[in-house]
Formats: structure tokens, sequence, C-alpha cells
């Protein structure tokens, strides 16, 4: 059965396991060159003191991980975040990122998120290759995320160009004087 659950830093090689093809094979990630563990590590510290950071789990084992982190650094900017998510290649289709998004979404709405913005790498034109398909965007969408922009080939990897599109998906009214956000440790949410 899976579980989702808070991730650990010590589970920070798993993660970067599952990451690693993503840089590799992939143009799903910009990112060239595959992080060194200890700059993993770091991410994921800076992420999680304010926001949720949270892995898949089956029999012991991450099959995945999704977090949010600040969508920009300035405080007006507070309501809102960016996604992000990676299933292990071998366990994807399994609803396990639909799953993890959910409960993503559960824990930002109890921290008073309001705006969840999706940074997807786009095949040009939808043509799709064998190092990315129109899958993220798909993907995004069945969770209701809807498109709102489209860098034309603002990345180029594996010899050739891709887009980049932005994705968006309101969890909450937006009022004349939101609650505060706070930070993730701060809720009491499981």
């Amino acid at each position: 059965m899976v579980t989702i659950r808070d991730a650990r830093l010590a589970d920070d090689g798993r993660l970067l396991e599952i990451y690693a093809p993503y840089v590799r094979e992939t143009a799903i990630s910009f990112e060239t060159e595959v992080p060194e563990l200890m700059e993993f590590r770091q991410r994921m510290e800076h992420v999680r003191r304010r926001y949720p950071y949270l892995v898949a789990e089956e029999n012991g084992r991450v099959l995945g991980y999704a977090y949010a982190a600040a969508f920009h650094v300035r405080a007006a900017y507070d309501w809102a975040v960016e996604t992000t998510i990676y299933v292990d290649k071998e366990c994807r289709r399994g609803g396990i990122g639909r799953r993890l998004y959910e409960a993503l979404e559960a824990a930002l709405g109890t921290m008073g998120v309001l705006n969840l913005n999706a940074c997807i790498a786009a095949p040009v034109d939808g043509i799709e290759d064998g190092h990315l398909t129109n899958g993220s965007e798909g993907f995004h969408a069945h969770m209701g995320y809807t498109l709102v922009g489209r860098f034309h080939k603002c990345g180029y990897k594996f010899g050739r160009w891709y887009d980049m599109i932005w994705m968006e998906k309101m969890l909450g009214e937006h009022v004349e004087k939101p609650r505060p956000v706070q930070a993730y440790a701060d809720v009491n949410f499981r």
C-alpha cells in the first residue's frame, strides 16, 4: 500500500536516484548535470524550512516525491508557490503522482496558500521526441491546472530547443484581506 509522508533528509539519496534519470535522459528538467548529493540535500533543507516536501512510499521504498517552493521571494507573492513532482520512471501511471499532488495541495491549503504554479518543459509545437512528451502538461491539466503562458524555445538540451509553459491552479478564494500564509511546520496538518 502506498503511503504519503513528509520527506526526511535521510531520503536524499533515494530522491536523487529518482531525479537523476530526468536530468540525464529527459528534457523534463532543464538541469543538464545531476547535482551532487550535498547540493541536493541543501535544496531539500531550503524547501523544508517553509514548505511541504512529501514522498510516496510503499513497503519502505520511496517511489516519488513532490514539494512546493516560493514562487518569488517578494512578500506580496506569499500566497503563491511553485510545485514540483518526480515519480520513479518505473512507477509512473500508477496514481502515485495524483496522490502526491492531492496531499501537497491539502497541506498548502492548510497553510493558506492560494495559487499553485507549475513550470513545465514542453515540446516545441507539441511535437514529442525521445526526451520529452506532453505527459506533464496532460497530468497537470488532469489535476486541474490551466495553461497561462508559454516561453518559446527557451531551453536547449540534447541538441534541440524546448518550450517552457506555466500552468496554474487556484486553491481558494482571493479575498480582500487574506490570512497570512503559515510555514508548513507551524500548521497542524497530519
